[in-house]
């Protein structure tokens, strides 16, 4: 796992990637801080690392990368820790619009393409 809080290079995403069936890269990001973990197995861990680092809950979100696509492509609103009735979100992907764009923002602030 590894911490993002500055910026990660897309190249090394795709090492990352050529590491899980795929070809993705997990992460889990942070829309209040504007950081994000990327490189584990499971969103859970990544998840479970934040709230340690002192990241709240409720401002964690699961995507994949996949650093070999371009456009809408490159991030998939995907996980299993996204599914939190209370928050409204019903489903594995990111149903708020407002917080896609978010997540989105903190991206292509920390991905050098």
């Amino acid at each position: 796992m590894k911490l993002i809080d500055s910026f990660i290079s897309i190249e090394e995403l795709n090492k990352m990637s050529s590491r899980m069936f795929g070809g993705l890269v997990k992460a889990v990001v942070d829309i209040e801080k504007g950081i994000m973990v990327v490189d584990a197995a499971m969103h859970a861990d990544e998840e479970k690392y934040l709230i340690d680092q002192g990241s709240k809950q409720d401002d964690l979100w699961g995507i994949n990368f996949y650093p070999d696509l371009k456009g809408d492509d490159f991030i998939e609103f995907d996980s299993l820790i996204n599914v939190r009735p209370r928050l409204n979100n019903l489903t594995r992907g990111i149903e708020d619009e407002m917080i896609r764009k978010k997540i989105i923002d903190i991206v292509n602030k920390l991905v050098k393409k």
